[in-house]
Parts: structure tokens; C-alpha cells; sequence
């Protein structure tokens, strides 16, 4: 009888369970914390985090790849994150997302005031900075370093897309940067936007946009698509799925499909997505010096793209007529549309009459197509594609 219970007790989560095993799944309660608590981003962060404590249950087997015998049959059935996760691992969850984002965009603002494309573009100087930085600390190669830099970019699903064709070993790590990244730009972005700028500046009006056309609307997405995949084919499948999704909220012939897009199907690739994501920050794969460095290689990314977009704007003012205020800058980072809100809270902190929030929205959606063009140019520089 005793012997029964030692043999059941060593099949047991409590006689599996190591260190670094308690260590993850303390940072997976802490997320939860932060995401239920203080509501940081909880659609992103309550699946990653439960998906981290998840693959850090001893023994549970979330993330056990299948086992095939000599013949080539499966002798041993794979865990249900493991089989999940193949979204990720082959790149159909992100444009999945993309879509779902495509669908519930405005591009309205971008094409009213063209030049938001260049503060979107300004963001994106964190990603190849920091792609800079991360070779040169000599922990990484070039692919590996690129898929660290998309991480200014402040996309999680680019993130993904780029590290699973380049690095999919470091996606875990790189994944989880990223979206905390994300839910945390409420408390990261606005020392910087304040510390760049001056009251006045901060309190520049801007003038109010121009209407656009549904002819306008629905040219953008098509015509998107089709520069944007010549230049940088492989930024295709995101942009594509991208615009495909804006073309079903545009075109106002197709609601079924619009709605699915922007409901059903985001919450249900969200929720799989971010499982999957969290389940690969196993013990093994996270606790490591190179995590840390991700980590604190993609705050840097962040900030310098944060700060990159506030200066053009800054430099822009000294050549245009209708001055742009500098802090809709700061929401080139393509983490719509939380950006754009910061923007618009920063402003109103300085002049409460002050809206900026349309105006953001223009970098904002400008910086979701230069991540996927960035996405792209490391792909065609690393073979990824």
C-alpha cells in the first residue's frame, strides 16, 4: 500500500515541480496580477499569463511534442498547447490577427493627413537601432537580433510573425517582451513624451482633418496591398490580411464578414494566440541571460521608437505651416489604438480643450504598416521568407 502511494506520489506535480519551474509560474501570477488588478492590456495578458503557468505545471505535458515510432505512426500523443501552438510556429495566427485589426481600423485619418505616414515610418528607427544593439552585445546573431528590434514596433503579432521564421527558438521570450510592452504603454511612453517636449508644444491645436471619401477608403487597402507587396514582398501576408480586413469594414457590402472579423474570429485567434505565446516561456527556455537581454534590449526598441516618432514631429513643425503637435509622434508605435490615447491623455493633461486623438490615429495605423514592412525587410535581409 505504500509502495502504491510513493509510486503515485512520484507521478505528481509536487515531486516534479524544480525552482526555476516556481520561478515562472511567480512571473505568471504576477502578469495575471497586473492584467486583472490594474488592468493592463487583459486580452493580452491574462491568456499569455495562463498560458505561462500552464507549460510550467510539472508533468502536465502542455507543450510535449508527439512521440512517432520507427514506422512513422504517432506512438505518443502531443499536449493540446503543443498542437495549438502550430498557428504560431507557422506563421497563420498573426495575419490572422492582422485581419481582425484590418477590420476594426480607420485608415481615414492617415489618408486625410498624409504626413502621419512619416512619424509611423519615425517609430520604426527603435526596431533597427536596437537590431543594432542586440549584435553588438554579441549574445545574438543577425536573425536573432532582428527579431529582438521588431519588438520597438510595439506589435505583438508582427513579433511573432518575424521570430517564428527567424528565431523561433527565442519566440517565447520575444513574444512575452513584446506584449507587456504593449500593455504597458500607459506608464512607459509618457515620461518620454513630457521629457521631449515643452508645455507649448504640447499644447498645439491642430486643425481639424478633412472628411474622406468611401471611394478614398476603399482605394487605400487595394492600392496598399499592391505597393506594398512589390517593395517588400514578404510583408505580404501581414499588410494583405491587413487591408483585406479594413476592405471588408470599407466596402459596406460585406457586414457578416466585417463583424466575424472584428469579433468571432479576433477573440478566438486572441485567445489561442496568446495561450500558445505564454506557453512557450517554459523554465528552460526563459531563465536565461539572453531573456534578460530581450527584455531589456526591447524597452530600448520601445523608447527609441517612442522618442523617434516626437522628434520628426518636432522637425516637421519647423518646415510646415499647420504645426503638428509633437506628441502625436509618440503613437507611431503600432500598438493601436492604446498609442493614440496616450497621445490624446498626454495632450488634454496639458490643454483639457485639446483633442488629439483622430490626429494619432493617423501615425497610430501608419505605424501597423511599418512594422509589417519593417517584418518584411528583415525577412528579405535573413532568408526568412
Amino acid at each position: 500500500m505504500l509502495q502504491t502511494i510513493k509510486e503515485f506520489y512520484m507521478t505528481t506535480g509536487f515531486d516534479n515541480m524544480t525552482v526555476p519551474q516556481l520561478i515562472m509560474i511567480g512571473v505568471s501570477f504576477f502578469l495575471l496580477y497586473l492584467a486583472i488588478r490594474k488592468g493592463f492590456e487583459p486580452l493580452l495578458l491574462v491568456p499569455i499569463a495562463f498560458g505561462m503557468f500552464l507549460t510550467n505545471l510539472p508533468a502536465a505535458g502542455m507543450m510535449t511534442p508527439p512521440v512517432y515510432a520507427a514506422d512513422g505512426s504517432i506512438s505518443q500523443v502531443g499536449g493540446l498547447l503543443y498542437y495549438l501552438y502550430q498557428g504560431n510556429k507557422l506563421g497563420i495566427f498573426p495575419p490572422l490577427i492582422f485581419l481582425g485589426v484590418g477590420a476594426m481600423t480607420d485608415f481615414g485619418p492617415l489618408i486625410a493627413n498624409p504626413k502621419s505616414l512619416l512619424l509611423g515610418a519615425a517609430a520604426q528607427f527603435g526596431i533597427f537601432i536596437t537590431f543594432f544593439g542586440a549584435i553588438a552585445t554579441g549574445l545574438f546573431t543577425p536573425a536573432e537580433a532582428a527579431s529582438i528590434g521588431i519588438i520597438g514596433g510595439a506589435d505583438g503579432p508582427t513579433a511573432i510573425f518575424l521570430s517564428s521564421k527567424l528565431a523561433p527558438h527565442i519566440m517565447g521570450s520575444i513574444a512575452v517582451a513584446a506584449y507587456s510592452y504593449m500593455a504597458l504603454v500607459p506608464v512607459i511612453q509618457p515620461p518620454i513624451m513630457k521629457l521631449l517636449t515643452t508645455k507649448e508644444e504640447r499644447q498645439i491645436k491642430m486643425k481639424q482633418l478633412r472628411p474622406v471619401s468611401k471611394l478614398e477608403k476603399i482605394v487605400f487597402p487595394i492600392l496598399g496591398t499592391l505597393i506594398v507587396s512589390l517593395i517588400v514582398p514578404p510583408a505580404g501576408a501581414l499588410v494583405g490580411m491587413l487591408m483585406l480586413g479594413n476592405l471588408f469594414k470599407e466596402s459596406g457590402v460585406v457586414g457578416r464578414l466585417s463583424d466575424t472579423a472584428q469579433n468571432a474570429l479576433m477573440n478566438i485567434v486572441t485567445i489561442f494566440l496568446g495561450v500558445t505565446v505564454g506557453a512557450t516561456a517554459s523554465a528552460e527556455a526563459f531563465i536565461k541571460v539572453e531573456t534578460l537581454a530581450i527584455v531589456g534590449l526591447g524597452v530600448v526598441a520601445f523608447a527609441i521608437g517612442t522618442a523617434a516618432g516626437v522628434l520628426l514631429a518636432k522637425l516637421m513643425n519647423l518646415f510646415v505651416k499647420d504645426k503638428v503637435n509633437p506628441l502625436i509622434g509618440s503613437a507611431g508605435v503600432s500598438a493601436v489604438p492604446m498609442a493614440a490615447r496616450v497621445s490624446q491623455v498626454v495632450g488634454q493633461k496639458a490643454d483639457p480643450t485639446n483633442f488629439l486623438l483622430m490626429h494619432a490615429m493617423g501615425p497610430n495605423v501608419a505605424g501597423v504598416i511599418g512594422s509589417a514592412v519593417s517584418a518584411g525587410v528583415m525577412l528579405s535581409l535573413f532568408g526568412g521568407f
